[in-house]
């Protein structure tokens, strides 16, 4: 709940893994400024608490762009690693105080690739979260393979998959707040289900990292000792076999050395978006049209009635600036 404290961490832990070679760095979900694992804790009536925990948790989420995006595009480039890295993202196109559960793509020349917001909370995360759609959904093309992911349990959607398969996805990340089984178990299955190298992401997250200040950790985690969250970050190779990890109850960066050879030689027993998919028996249809809340009327002429994103109107780094003013008026 430290924007600032935990992009300086984030930056120092690219760097670190740029030294030691990496390529792509991943991080868990909703890592920036960490996961509200409160509302699993706090029951969704108690109001008061929910409410006072949600401004403090606003006030630090992200925006895109902005300054602390800046700071991961700039350590990026730094340590020349792409990024893909779990944010809590503010609506700077909208209302500025609705949060996200962003999965943000970082090139390794600094750029900003893309974004996916989470497409549906799941149990008590409704109540901080709101629902993404399917226009963020994408592939990138990099020089190391091609990296895709969906967040947590986006990956108990079987259509979602599919897509990031018919994409072509290589690199599945998959930042969660889950661990243990059976989320290993479904890890293992993305990999052999798409023969794709999955790189799954958690935040180890012990009861003493939760600042003493906040009023639920008395309240709602009295019963919680040691870890709330293990861990579990693994990375799976195409037959489901884990090369790295898992790795519980400690914070530690996982390395693994991603052979092209072993994705696409497996595919040639099953590829599910090949010569193993049936398009005469079924059919997806993804629906990318972005759903904005606010669109602007240009004129009332049959030949001005064209429309634009509130978002279009202003460049991309007004609007960075202005979220980042919000945020501190907050």
């Amino acid at each position: 709940m430290d924007r600032e404290a935990t992009i300086a961490k984030a930056c120092h832990l690219i760097a670190e893994a740029g030294a030691a070679g990496a390529k792509l760095a991943v991080f868990p979900e909703a890592f920036v400024p960490g996961y509200p694992l409160w509302v699993w804790f706090i029951p969704a009536g108690h109001t008061h608490p929910l409410r006072e925990v949600y401004a403090e948790f606003v006030a630090n989420a992200v925006a895109v762009p902005g300054k602390a995006t800046a700071q991961l595009c700039e350590a990026a480039k730094k340590a020349e690693v792409a990024v893909a890295i779990g944010i809590n993202e503010v609506n700077i196109e909208a209302s500025g105080s609705t949060v996200y559960n962003t999965l943000l793509y970082i090139a390794a020349n600094g750029t900003i690739l893309g974004k996916h917001r989470k497409m549906m909370p799941t149990g008590g995360e409704k109540l901080v979260w709101g629902m993404g759609d399917g226009s963020d959904l994408e592939v990138y093309d990099l020089p190391f393979g091609r990296v895709g992911g969906l967040i947590c349990w986006e990956n108990y959607m079987p259509l979602a998959r599919y897509a990031m398969a018919a994409w072509g996805t290589e690199i599945f990340v998959a930042p969660t707040w889950d661990r243990g089984e059976p989320w290993l178990s479904t890890v293992r299955h993305v990999a052999k289900e798409g023969r794709c190298y999955v790189v799954g992401c958690c935040a180890a997250m012990h009861k003493d990292d939760v600042p003493d200040r906040f009023a639920f950790k008395e309240k709602y985690l009295g019963a919680v000792e040691g870890w709330i969250n293990p861990g579990d970050s693994v990375i799976v190779d195409p037959d489901g076999k884990m090369v790295a990890g898992p790795a519980s109850q400690k914070e530690e960066i996982l390395y693994a050395e991603l052979d092209r050879a072993k994705i696409t030689g497996p595919r040639w027993q099953l590829d599910v978006a090949g010569h193993y998919a049936r398009p005469d028996i079924f059919e997806l249809i993804v629906h990318r049209r972005p759903k904005p809340l606010l669109s602007v009327s240009l004129g009332q002429d049959s030949d001005d009635r064209n429309s634009a994103r509130l978002g279009d109107i202003k460049t991309a780094s007004q609007q960075g600036e202005e979220a980042d003013v919000r945020q501190r008026r907050a």
